[in-house]
């Protein structure tokens, strides 16, 4: 069915314009949010009065336009991305990543309007397109340094190390056996000294007999 765009939609077209669309389209969506009315004999009369302001519009649009296209092309984007030793990039520069960049210097471009071939991969120089207003275009510098990442290896203990930790293992069975041939050697002299308190007993104890 035919309708008249009552505002700009950029999938679309322009205030003003007349399109063909489906009914369901028409009916589900433009109509409920006064993007578009229906192509009545009422509605072009009410278009042609306003036919005058609609082309004033347009008209300062291609000024923003031609103004908004020298500032991109004077201007160069660098982006600073993670990447291999090789160049190759850990993820890659889309249409959102340069918008994003762009609203950081101040630009309002939807992603919609920016042509890229395909995903930028690699570290490098590239250009990009831009749609600005009807037939205007601009052509912007982008380019792409990689920043390449370290990463870190996992310690692993030397062989030396290890044998010293054998070693001490090793020592303690020793050390213990010499702790144990100490205490041995030792209880031999406690009996000695019992030996001789019982020889002393039977002298401090018995009487010489009388001589006859």
């Amino acid at each position: 069915m035919k309708v008249i765009l009552n505002r700009d939609l950029l999938t679309l077209g322009e205030e003003g314009d007349v399109k063909d669309v489906a009914k369901g389209y028409a009916r589900n969506y433009l109509f409920p949010r006064c993007i578009a009315l229906p192509y009545t004999p009422q509605t072009i009369k009410l278009f042609e009065a306003r036919k005058s302001e609609i082309e004033a519009r347009k008209n300062q649009k291609r000024q923003d336009s031609m103004g908004l296209k020298e500032r991109l092309e004077n201007l160069e984007i660098s982006l600073t991305m993670p990447a291999g030793a090789n160049g190759k990039l850990y993820g890659a520069v889309t249409a959102q990543t340069i918008v994003d960049e762009l609203t950081k210097l101040g630009f309002d471009i939807d992603r919609k309007k920016i042509d890229l071939a395909a995903a930028i991969k690699t570290a490098g120089k590239y250009k990009a397109g831009i749609r600005l207003y009807e037939s205007s275009r601009a052509e912007i510098q982008i380019t792409v340094i990689g920043q390449e990442m370290k990463t870190e290896t996992a310690h692993t203990p030397s062989r030396p190390a290890r044998r010293r930790r054998d070693e001490g293992k090793d020592t303690q069975p020793e050390q213990a056996e010499a702790g144990q041939s100490e205490q041995v050697a030792v209880q031999p002299e406690q009996t000695a000294g019992q030996s001789e308190q019982t020889t002393v007993q039977p002298e401090a104890g018995t009487e010489e007999p009388a001589a006859q």
